[in-house]
């Protein structure tokens, strides 16, 4: 069994070294051997090694020595040495040490005195311990403060000793009195933790009777009153008024530490409105006046649980809060802009956009790094106000139009999707925003932005004059036709045909004068002879035509559909508001012109790869509705379009004021519970604060908030059996996950007629588990139990295994007995949990994510919707796609769920599958995660429950 001890070192077993060597070592005189020696016999023991016979030489040659490094590692030595034998008696040489300790605690050196009284704080033994009390007791008093500091220290641990109150029966009062005289800070702090630990009576008096001194102590000594404040209070909340008063005035206090540890006191302990607006008061100043990133990550996490439990005042925080907009780190940024945006009301919202506003400028001027990003954010957290405050979007609207442009695509992305939006819930915006639109269209740059945009224009191009300019920018920017000049493909064949077409050649000197696409001149059999060599992509001039025709040149022919589809938009509704025909013929040829060009395009050989499918029968399809325009089709295209996106903001609307329901508190009191009503209370005597605490109190125990309605169905769900009943030894255990700890509370029960000796709870892990604590023995009266806990730490989302035995001895057999236990899976849902991101986030994700795990489909669910139901409640996430898109019965469903593990990975999933004509489903789920174990996990998961759903 391996020694615990304060000292851990490595030390390669492998090559141990032989005792008889150290023993040499340490019988020389040469001091370095010595410590090297020394070092090596301590390793030997902290690794299980028994040399008993090293402790009289130890004694002899070593313990003389005047050398502060030996004397420091013969306590070490000491303290890991068996000091008792088998019957629990303490061995005679140990009269040896105690001879050795008395010296040291009256050398001359104070290193040593404090050194050796700190050893013994570590020391259990009351028969070592005794002889050296009076010697102790006399440090107390030394002139050296680090002595005294630690003599009270070893006062402390003597006296919790399990007969140390018979050993030190004035301790209590030699400290108080040492206490009012002490003037070294870590000194005075030690005495009054003693005070606390073991006399909680004296301490709270010393501390009222120096009530008007507490501001002037030291920082380690005012953290020791807080704790004893939170002791106190939580054993007593009558008494908490005049405790409060003591941590007001403690916010004053230089030391950051002290005012953050006073902060969280007061919310722990009070929610009065007073004490809760000082806090966040405290908070806010301290995430402006640190520089450490750490420290205001921690301050913007208590700001977000004062948010939770008191967001009313909270709200007349919020600009405090968003001056942490200042820190260059993007997360603190976006945690700031997280909290303020959930604090935002009717009041409050004209200054957050205008900081907002100025935010967003500021990006655009500075050159930061990862200076894109933030931008980004803050067009969310404006598109999230704008939406909240509709009167809002006038003021920032044109502002963020401005980053159409915007090199960071997802920013420009962000920025299109808000305009969509605002034109659509903000009628009053639409003419302004359209013609903001086409003057600002020549800066986009991404394919995905533009073809948004395309789509506003084709949607809310309404009057005459925005149709003909909507025309005219998609032609300016499209450039001349065509795309290509003419090509040897199909040489043969062009050549009879042109055959037929044209007469005898001509010479070369009839011929007129020809424009190449460069703009310069040739003869006709020139241009033929450039026309017959291999294809050549007309670019035209960026600055005349913009990125829309680089970008389709470029082989995007989504975009070209989504041109295609904006042009006949825009010719159907130039038929309604233009009563000229030659005006609406002339749009029309050439809205056709443009898309036979992109389909001449796709299908030459100018480009790598081929128009695809769908792009090529979108603009066929457009061809046509242009060619030949029935009433049915204009409805379809000028009014469905837009009434399905009223119907995506309305489910996306629905989507959120459902999360906002399921996130607020519930809680009822029960019928029977006791109310005080304020106004008939006594008020004499009670502060203000002290008032507010107590109709704060009253009115979370009139709403049922002090109950916690407890799950009794989910906690026997984790009650694992890990015995049978028919074993000597009974064991079951209840699995608590929280975060990165997983606790097991295992009740032992001795179901013999025998003492159990020795008996241990020997546990093991597999995966990425790991045990905090060695296994202790116990001894258990027969037919007796015993609570055993178990600490587990956890440092990755793989699913986990636990297993292990019990070993016990009884009086009878002297051979070890073990009951071999149940296996304890750690299941991965207990590390995640549903949450939500944008479909941009999750399409990014889904790209970026290197690890897949794909599960076929194998379920006895007839239903796609029972099915997507019963993934979702066994995976514990959360499903993207709205309720609008799962409607109707086609035989097809796919889906997107996402979810986030405790330790911040993102896990993805796919859903697609397809109903047979035998009425069997089959598909894929597929999984996605940044990192391999949750994906295997999860699929492990899906694949146990799926096929165990026979229920469903």
């Amino acid at each position: 069994m391996e020694k615990s001890c304060t000292l851990l070192v490595h030390f390669d077993k492998g090559t141990p070294a032989l005792a008889n060597e150290i023993k040499e070592a340490l019988e020389g005189n040469d001091t370095p051997a010595k410590v090297e020696a020394l070092k090596k016999a301590i390793m030997l023991l902290l690794n299980g090694e028994t040399i008993p016979q090293l402790f009289i030489t130890i004694i002899r040659y070593v313990l003389p020595s005047e050398d502060h490094t030996i004397q420091k590692l013969l306590l070490f030595y000491f303290e890991i040495i068996e000091k008792t034998d088998s019957r629990g008696k303490v061995l005679h040489e140990m009269i040896l040490i105690c001879q050795n300790l008395l010296n040291n605690l009256n050398h001359s050196n104070e290193y040593i005195r404090g050194v050796t009284l700190r050893f013994l704080c570590r020391l259990k033994e009351t028969e070592v311990i005794e002889p050296l009390i009076p010697t102790v007791l006399s440090n107390l008093e030394h002139r050296h403060p680090f002595v005294r500091r630690n003599a009270i220290l070893a006062v402390m641990s003597i006296f919790k000793l399990p007969h140390g109150e018979q050993l030190l029966d004035n301790a209590p009062d030699l400290i108080e009195k040492l206490l009012s005289s002490e003037q070294d800070p870590s000194a005075k702090r030690n005495a009054f933790l003693m005070l606390f630990t073991c006399a909680q009576d004296k301490a709270v008096n010393y501390l009222f009777t120096h009530i008007d001194r507490i501001i002037d102590w030291g920082e380690q000594l005012q953290m020791v009153v807080l704790e004893l404040i939170r002791k106190v209070c939580r054993a007593n909340r009558g008494e908490k008024g005049k405790y409060i008063k003591i941590i007001i005035s403690l916010l004053n206090a230089p030391s950051a530490a002290v005012i953050y540890e006073c902060a969280g006191t007061l919310v722990s302990l009070s929610s009065a409105p007073t004490a809760i607006r000082a806090a966040a008061n405290t908070y806010c100043q301290l995430l402006l006046s640190q520089s450490d990133n750490n420290v205001k990550l921690i301050v913007l996490d208590r700001l977000n649980e004062l948010k939770s439990s008191h967001r009313e005042i909270m709200v007349e925080m919020i600009m405090d809060v968003l001056r942490a907009l200042s820190s260059p780190n993007l997360d603190i940024r976006r945690k700031t802009i997280d909290i303020a945006l959930e604090l935002i009301t009717p009041r409050n919202i004209d200054e957050v956009v205008l900081m907002l506003k100025k935010e967003v400028v500021k990006t655009q001027s500075a050159e930061l790094e990862k200076n894109g990003e933030y931008r980004q954010i803050l067009v969310q957290a404006i598109h999230s106000c704008a939406i909240k405050f509709p009167e809002v979007a006038s003021t920032v609207v044109h502002l963020l139009m401005d980053f159409l442009g915007d090199t960071n695509v997802a920013s420009a992305i962000d920025v299109i999707v808000f305009v969509r939006e605002i034109i659509e819930t903000n009628p009053k915006l639409r003419v302004s925003i359209i013609i903001r639109l086409l003057d600002t269209f020549y800066q986009i740059r991404a394919a995905r932005v533009c073809s948004c945009a395309l789509w506003i224009i084709g949607e809310y191009c309404l009057s005459l004059s925005e149709v003909e300019s909507g025309l005219s920018i998609i032609k300016q920017h499209l450039g001349e036709l065509p795309f290509y000049t003419a090509t040897e493909e199909g040489e043969g064949q062009d050549k009879q045909r042109n055959a037929q077409q044209q007469p005898a050649p001509a010479t070369v000197s009839s011929r007129r004068p020809a424009v190449l696409a460069d703009g310069t001149y040739a003869t006709q059999s020139a241009a033929l002879e450039t026309a017959m060599s291999s294809p050549t992509l007309i670019k035209g001039s960026s600055l005349t035509t913009g990125n829309l025709r680089s970008l389709i040149l470029g082989g995007d022919f989504f975009l070209g559909a989504v041109v295609a589809c904006t042009l006949t938009k825009l010719v159907l509704r130039l038929e309604e508001v233009q009563s000229s025909k030659v005006e609406v013929n002339k749009a029309s040829s050439q809205a056709l012109s443009i898309m036979v060009s992109m389909l001449q395009l796709g299908k030459s050989s100018a480009l790598p790869h081929e128009i695809d499918n769908d792009s090529y029968d979108r603009i066929v399809l457009c061809i046509r509705l242009l060619c030949n325009t029935g009433d049915e089709a204009r409805k379809i295209w000028l009014q469905s379009c837009r009434q399905s996106f009223v119907k995506m903001l309305a489910d996306k609307q629905f989507r959120e004021t459902e999360e906002l329901k399921a996130k607020a508190q519930v809680s009822n009191a029960q019928p029977d519970d006791l109310i005080d009503f304020y106004h008939l209370k006594s008020r004499k005597g009670m502060s203000q604060l002290e008032l507010e605490d107590e109709v704060q109190d009253d009115l979370k125990r009139a709403t049922g908030e002090f109950i916690k309605d407890n799950d009794d169905a989910n906690k026997l769900n984790r009650i694992l059996q890990l015995t049978g009943f028919s074993d000597p030894v009974y064991a079951e255990a209840y699995v608590t996950v929280h975060h990165y700890d997983i606790v097991l509370d295992v009740t032992v029960i001795n179901r013999t007629k025998e003492t159990l000796q020795n008996l241990c709870l020997e546990l093991a892990t597999m995966g990425d588990l790991k045990l905090v604590e060695r296994p202790q023995n116990y001894t258990l009266a027969p037919e007796s139990s015993k609570q055993i806990r178990a600490n587990i730490k956890v440092s990755s989302t793989e699913t986990g295994v636990i297993f292990g035995n019990i070993v016990y001895e009884t009086s009878n057999v002297m051979e070890r007995n073990v009951v071999v236990l149940n296996d304890i899976h750690i299941d991965i849902m207990d590390y995640i949990s549903p949450a939500t991101c944008a479909d941009v986030a999750f399409r990014t994700m889904w790209a970026e994510f290197e690890w897949e795990n794909k599960v076929a489909v194998n379920t006895v669910i007839k239903d796609e919707r029972d099915f997507l139901n019963h993934i979702i409640k066994s995976t514990n996430m959360k499903c993207l796609t709205p309720l609008s898109a799962l409607e109707g019965e086609c035989g097809f469903l796919a889906a997107n769920l996402y979810a986030k593990s405790i330790f911040g990975e993102d896990a993805l999933v796919n859903l697609s599958i397809e109903k047979q004509s035998e009425g069997k489903l089959s598909g894929y789920i597929r999984i996605r995660s940044k990192t391999q174990g949750i994906a295997l996990s999860l699929g492990d998961k899906i694949t146990v429950k799926q096929k165990g759903s026979t229920s469903s």
